[in-house]
């Protein structure tokens, strides 16, 4: 059974060498969604895939990591890059350009690495993520599945290598959650309240 929860942040990026030179020159701005989809051929204890509650956690927390935030690529100018971190408190750099596919492999990085640190509370079991689609715009978007996010075609995502600026940090509900991420730490799912 494949399940869907829909995440909705604004960001700005610029993505460089594409061939619009509104988008790969000027800063702009998306109202992204984010469907994060789900599957496993069993039921939990309340009957569901899982709880869509339970994904309001940790999921939610390192997706709105990018609302009202600048996206940077770590191979852009360096002035830029400094100037960007000098007057935005929100900020992430990532290995790669902005684009909406690459939004997509990152995102499904951050989210199976959530889903394979997780302690299941309720009976979850194999419960596997299918894909990740970023809606960049109304009419265009990516889905990505795990082949895409860990294609050394497409170019090799660590985790370690995505930053995340301190203020970033401080908003997140469990302020060591990307640390435990990055170190194969357990993640408690607590009961939805």
């Amino acid at each position: 059974m494949l399940i869907r929860k829909l995440f909705k942040f604004e960001n700005a990026h610029i993505v460089r060498d594409c061939s619009t030179q509104r988008c790969s020159e000027n800063i702009h701005g998306h109202s992204y969604q984010i469907e994060v989809l789900l599957e496993s051929n069993y039921l939990d204890d309340g009957q569901m895939v899982y709880d869509f509650g339970l994904t309001k956690q940790s999921i939610k927390d390192m997706i709105d990591s990018f609302d009202h935030a600048i996206t940077l690529w770590s191979q852009d100018d360096a002035e830029y890059i400094k100037a960007m971190k000098k007057h935005s408190q929100r900020w992430i750099e990532l290995p790669v350009s902005p684009s909406a596919e690459q939004f997509c492999r990152v995102i499904y990085l951050i989210v199976e690495r959530i889903l394979e640190l997780t302690n299941m509370q309720n009976g979850e079991k194999e419960v596997n993520l299918n894909s990740i689609i970023v809606h960049e715009t109304q009419t265009g978007y990516a889905q990505g599945f795990a082949k895409d996010a860990h294609s050394p075609l497409m170019g090799l995502i660590e985790l370690e290598d995505i930053k995340f600026s301190a203020q970033i940090q401080k908003e997140w509900k469990d302020i060591g959650l990307w640390d435990k991420l990055l170190n194969n730490m357990e993640i408690v799912n607590p009961r939805v309240v």
